[in-house]
């Protein structure tokens, strides 16, 4: 078996698309959830809707990192280059951990956002406890990034073989 096989990057390019895939859904399906509850405050308090868009702020973040890990994996697939079987695998899993981690995130961001927003409309002292409670629903997605981003750079020095090249 080759280490450096035709279809390897097509393991890279799935990392890619997961990357992008579960981060965007989640951060589409926060950004939903938590806009239901900005749009049921509005419509008693109006003066509260800016200050209640957090949760929609940091759905949309959730979505960067997944486009960021799409960006360095998608650099590091290159067709005049050999790429071993390894480093796809690699990619694909940095590409689910950080778009698993993404959609985990919006997932929490969406119904903490949600219940939060609808609680500041008769106390206001919820506000801190919901951007509390959202930076560490946040910081879920920002693991994924964080551990997508080493598992990438541990393959910046493999490669394939100058044997199987030649051949």
């Amino acid at each position: 078996m080759s280490a450096c096989p035709p279809y390897a990057p097509f393991f890279g390019f799935a990392g890619v698309a997961s990357a992008m895939v579960f981060s965007t859904i989640g951060a589409a399906f926060g950004t939903g959830k938590a806009g239901i509850g900005i749009a049921g405050l509005g419509a008693f308090r109006p003066e509260l809707v800016m200050k209640s868009l957090i949760p929609v702020v940091m759905s949309g973040i959730i979505a960067v990192y997944g486009l960021v890990v799409s960006v360095l994996i998608t650099g590091s697939l290159d067709p005049a280059q050999p790429y071993p079987l390894f480093t796809g695998f690699v990619h694909l899993g940095a590409g689910l951990a950080c778009g698993m981690t993404g959609m985990a995130a919006g997932y929490a961001i969406g119904h903490v956002g949600d219940a939060c927003v609808r609680a500041y409309l008769h106390e206001s002292k919820v506000f801190v406890t919901m951007v509390l409670i959202l930076i560490f629903a946040e910081v879920l997605g920002l693991y994924g990034l964080i551990v997508a981003i080493i598992m990438h750079s541990s393959t910046s020095t493999i490669g394939c073989p100058a044997e199987l090249l030649a051949s």
